[in-house]
C-alpha cells in the first residue's frame, strides 16, 4: 500500500450530484532557474572565469558542492506534500553542462528518483544552457531538438543566446512536447531589449506551428524563464496566450500564471517589485478535458528557507551570489510547478 501511494497520489473529489467519488493519478511538472550552476573548471570557449577558484566569486569545490546540495534539496521538495515524491519532469535553465547536471541528479537528495538528463551545449557566451531532467519511471523521451535563436547586436553581429529545447516523449502513455526556454534578458532596459524577447516568442511560435503540422492535436507544455511577465507583448500578442480556462480551444495556449500575476504573485523580485518571469503555458487540450491528463493547478514553490529572512530584502529569493558576494543561498528565482491529473477510477458513493 505504501508503494501505491508513492506512485499514485489519490485525490478524492465528491460529486454530490451523481453520488460519485473519482480517484486521480497526479504528476508534477516543474521549472527552475538554478542561478549560475557552474562547475569549477575554466572552459576556454566561454566566459565562465568568474566561476573558478581564482575567479571573481572564488568558485571552489566546496562552494560548488554547497550549491548542488541546496538545489537538490529544493527540487526534492517541489510538490512533495501532495505528491510524496520529487517532480516527474523538471525544466532547467542556467546550468553550465551535462557534468553539473549529473552531479545534481546524483546527489543523495535526488538519486533515488533515477532522473534522466537531456542537455545540449548551447552557444550562450557565458556557457549557460537549458535542460530537462525526468524520472525514468514517469516519462520516456523519444526525440530531442535544439532550436537556435538568431539575434543581431547593434553592430549586426550575431548575439549568442540560449537554445530553445524541444523534447517529445510519453508521460504515462500520453504523447506530448516540452519546450524549455530561457529568453534574452532585460539587460539595457525592458524597452530596449524587448525586440529580443519578441524574436524568442516568434521562434516559439514557429516551433509550435511545425509541431502542429506533423502531429494532429498535439499536447504542448512550454516552460521557462521568459524574462517577460504574463501580460507582456511577447506572451499576450505573439504567442496569444489565454488567461481564462472558459471556452478555450484545443490548440489555444493557456497561461495559468496570468491570474497569479494579477494578484501580485511573483517568482523573483527587483527594486521592490515582483515579476513572474518563470512561467508555464499549456495547449487547451490539457485544460478542456480532451486529454487523459489535465492541468489541475500551478504554484510557486517558495518555502521559508528559500527566502531572505530579515532586512531590507526580507521575503526575496535567497541568492547564491548577492551584490558580488557569496551568500550560500539557492537562486534568485523561485521554482514554479504544475500538477497534472488523470482519472483512474470512479466509484459509486455509498450513502
Amino acid at each position: 500500500m505504501v508503494n501505491f501511494f508513492n506512485s499514485f497520489l489519490v485525490l478524492l473529489f465528491c460529486l454530490s450530484a451523481f453520488g460519485q467519488t473519482s480517484r486521480y493519478q497526479v504528476r508534477t511538472i516543474a521549472f527552475y532557474n538554478l542561478e549560475n550552476l557552474f562547475d569549477t573548471i575554466d572552459d576556454p570557449k566561454t566566459f565562465d572565469e568568474d566561476f573558478t577558484p581564482a575567479g571573481k566569486y572564488k568558485w571552489t569545490a566546496k562552494r560548488n558542492n554547497e550549491k548542488i546540495e541546496n538545489l537538490a534539496g529544493v527540487i526534492s521538495g517541489i510538490g512533495y506534500p501532495l505528491r510524496k515524491s520529487a517532480p516527474d519532469v523538471v525544466g532547467i535553465c542556467e546550468v553550465e553542462n551535462f557534468h553539473t547536471l549529473s552531479d545534481l541528479v546524483n546527489h543523495p537528495s535526488l538519486k533515488s528518483n533515477d532522473y534522466g538528463i537531456i542537455h545540449k551545449d548551447g552557444p550562450d557566451a557565458r556557457g549557460i544552457d537549458v535542460a530537462l531532467i525526468y524520472r525514468k519511471a514517469s516519462f520516456i523521451p523519444v526525440s530531442i531538438q535544439a532550436h537556435r535563436l538568431i539575434l543581431l547586436n547593434t553592430k549586426r553581429f550575431i548575439e549568442p543566446t540560449r537554445y530553445q529545447l524541444v523534447v517529445y516523449g510519453f508521460l504515462e502513455g500520453l504523447p506530448l512536447y516540452f519546450i524549455v526556454n530561457h529568453w534574452p534578458s532585460r539587460r539595457g532596459g525592458e524597452l530596449r531589449s524587448r525586440p529580443n524577447r519578441i524574436a524568442a516568442a516568434e521562434l516559439n511560435l514557429k516551433i509550435i506551428d511545425s509541431i502542429k503540422r506533423i502531429t494532429p492535436e498535439p499536447v504542448i507544455i512550454g516552460m521557462g524563464d521568459f524574462n517577460d511577465n504574463p501580460n507582456d507583448y511577447s506572451m499576450t500578442k505573439v504567442l496569444a496566450t489565454k488567461k481564462e480556462r472558459e471556452g478555450i480551444a484545443s490548440l489555444d495556449l493557456f497561461n495559468p500564471m496570468a491570474r497569479m500575476f494579477r494578484k501580485g504573485i511573483g517568482s523573483l523580485a527587483y527594486r521592490d517589485s515582483w515579476s513572474l518571469f518563470d512561467q508555464m503555458y499549456f495547449t487547451g487540450n490539457m485544460v478542456n478535458g480532451e486529454k487523459p491528463f489535465q492541468l489541475w493547478k500551478v504554484k510557486i514553490y517558495d518555502p521559508a528557507e528559500l527566502k531572505i529572512s530579515r532586512g531590507t530584502y526580507k521575503g526575496y529569493p535567497f541568492r547564491t551570489i548577492t551584490a558580488g558576494r557569496y551568500t550560500a543561498g539557492y537562486s534568485d528565482h523561485f521554482p514554479v510547478y504544475a500538477y497534472l491529473i488523470k482519472e483512474i477510477e470512479t466509484l459509486l458513493r455509498k450513502d
